[in-house]
C-alpha cells in the first residue's frame, strides 16, 4: 500500500485522473481517494495548506494504518537560480525511504536532489527567497513537508518528498500571495482576488501565463509519480 499525499486538488487532479479502480471513501473524518497503478494500491488524501491543518489530517490519515511508503507530493518555490519552472526536486533532508533506493527508482526521470524547506507562508519578493537560500541552505519551499515528515517518523513509514517547481526568483507569482490563496480559508477568496485584477488589470496576462505554467507542472509532476510507483 502506497501513500501519496497532496496539499490541495490542483496538485493532485492530473494524477488522480491517472488512477484505476477510482472510489472514494471517508477515514477518521479524512476523505480519501483510493485507486491502483499496476495493480498497487495507492491512497490519497489532500493535506490542506499549512501547519495546522496539515498536522491534523496527516495525524489521523495515519492513525492505525500501514503504508509501505509514502510520497509527499505537490508544488514547490525555487530560492536559486538553479531550479526552473517545471523542474522536479526530490527533498534530500526529508528523504527516508533510501537515497539508493529512491535514486534508482528515479533513474528514469530528469530530477534535481536538494534540501527544501517547509514554510509558514508563500514567499513572494526574490531578496526574501535570496536571505532564506543564504540562512538555511536550501534550494525550494514548501509548507507541508516537514510535518509530514515527522507524522512518517511516528508511524515508521519511509518517506519520498517529490515537488515540481512552480515559481522562482525570477519567475515569482502574479499577484501577491495573500491575493492568490487564504490560509485561512484554505482557498482562494474570488472577492479579494477579482478585487486585485480589476484594480491591476495589466497583470491579467501574467495570471494567465502562470495558469499555463501551473498546467504543465501539474503533468509534469503526475509523469513522475507514476513511473515511481512503477518502478519501487
Amino acid at each position: 500500500m502506497i501513500a501519496v499525499t497532496f496539499a490541495l486538488p490542483a496538485e493532485s487532479s492530473e494524477f488522480l485522473r491517472r488512477l484505476g479502480n477510482k472510489s472514494r471513501a471517508d477515514r477518521n473524518g479524512i476523505s480519501i481517494v483510493r485507486g491502483t497503478i499496476d495493480h498497487r494500491s495507492i491512497e490519497v488524501i489532500h493535506t490542506g495548506v499549512g501547519k495546522n491543518i496539515c498536522r491534523e489530517r496527516i495525524g489521523k490519515f495515519l492513525e492505525d494504518q500501514q503504508f509501505d511508503f509514502l510520497i509527499s507530493a505537490g508544488f514547490a518555490g525555487s530560492l536559486n537560480h538553479e531550479l526552473q519552472v517545471n523542474d522536479l526536486l526530490v527533498a534530500k533532508n526529508f528523504l527516508t525511504l533510501g537515497l539508493k533506493h529512491a535514486q534508482s527508482s528515479l533513474s528514469n526521470v530528469s530530477i534535481h536532489v536538494a534540501n527544501m524547506l517547509t514554510v509558514p507562508a508563500l514567499i513572494d519578493s526574490s531578496e526574501e527567497r535570496e536571505r532564506i537560500a543564504r540562512e538555511s541552505g536550501a534550494s525550494a519551499v514548501d509548507m507541508e513537508t516537514e510535518f509530514i515528515a515527522r507524522a512518517c517518523v511516528a508511524h515508521g513509514i519511509p518517506l519520498l518528498a517529490l515537488r515540481v517547481i512552480t515559481d522562482t526568483p525570477t519567475q515569482p507569482f502574479p499577484a501577491p500571495p495573500s491575493v492568490l490563496f487564504d490560509i485561512q480559508r484554505q482557498r482562494t477568496h474570488i472577492a479579494v482576488f477579482a478585487k486585485f485584477f480589476l484594480a491591476h488589470p495589466r497583470r491579467m496576462p501574467g495570471l494567465l501565463q502562470f495558469a499555463r505554467k501551473i498546467s504543465r507542472v501539474r503533468k509534469t509532476l503526475s509523469n513522475a509519480l507514476v513511473r515511481i510507483v512503477r518502478d519501487l
